[in-house]
């Protein structure tokens, strides 16, 4: 199984990225995040001529998640499913492909440290942790991805000392994200490559960001400890980040043997 995820920021304005990055690697699956549309408006049509099924959940202008499967997937489920419905369902998508859940999170952004916005991010993490327990065990196949907005450690952010402060760097939302991972998941890209450092997000406010190498590794795939030994490749792709008219984040994919 070969899985990808991709902050999209915008499924209509990376139409030509997607589709050629779809010919070229042929995923099994595509996780995407933000792909700001709602559901009546998503452009399906661009799909039409590739063999994927399409699971989506999105609003207009923010948010919005996505999956793009070769095969139909076993099971669907769009948000928390808790006590505050379903409102978080443009955020979280949950899908059974082969046996295997599959979790892709748009986790919020946060704002600033002083923000409610903050807050309810460190809460989202918590609630996450929750949800994994209520649907997932670790001794089980499971793979969760997508854009987390949290660098984890300081080779995961350029200039850390600089960003101690910034919502996705801080410790308390580090903390929240490790707690989380801590229920079971391992993050394969660092498991293969401990020390090496690699980003995936570069901010468009530095056009030379990428070239510069002045980015994040906010966006991470993580898989349950019967899936870790089958992870044999793991890759994050630059070129879509390269292409005109890219989004502010890259392509991060992993290839399993079932």
């Amino acid at each position: 199984m070969k899985i990808a995820t991709y902050n999209v920021n915008s499924v209509r304005k990376r139409l030509d990225i997607l589709r050629a990055w779809l010919k070229q690697h042929q995923p099994d699956v595509l996780c995407l995040q933000e792909t700001k549309v709602q559901d009546k408006d998503f452009p399906r049509e661009a799909f039409a001529d590739l063999p994927y099924v399409l699971t989506i959940c999105g609003q207009k202008s923010y948010n919005g998640v996505a999956v793009l499967s070769r095969k139909t997937p076993e099971e669907v489920h769009f948000g928390f499913e808790d006590e505050h419905g379903q409102e978080e369902a443009t955020r979280l998508v949950h899908v059974v492909i082969d046996g295997i859940p599959i979790i892709n999170t748009y986790i919020p952004q946060g704002y600033a440290i002083d923000s409610p916005k903050y807050a309810y991010k460190l809460e989202w993490f918590r609630r996450l942790k929750r949800y994994f327990s209520q649907k997932l065990s670790p001794d089980q196949s499971a793979i969760w991805c997508g854009d987390m907005n949290v660098a984890p450690e300081p080779i995961d952010v350029h200039s850390p000392e600089k960003h101690l402060k910034h919502v996705c760097f801080h410790e308390d939302a580090r903390r929240a994200y490790h707690d989380t991972v801590s229920w079971g998941f391992t993050d394969v890209f660092r498991h293969h490559f401990p020390k090496k450092q690699q980003f995936t997000f570069w901010d468009y406010r530095r056009p030379d960001a990428l070239e510069a190498n002045r980015g994040w590794r906010i966006d991470h795939l993580m898989v349950t400890a019967p899936l870790l030994p089958k992870s044999h490749m793991v890759k994050v792709d630059l070129n879509p980040r390269k292409a005109e008219n890219p989004s502010d984040h890259t392509v991060l994919w992993a290839e399993f043997s079932l």
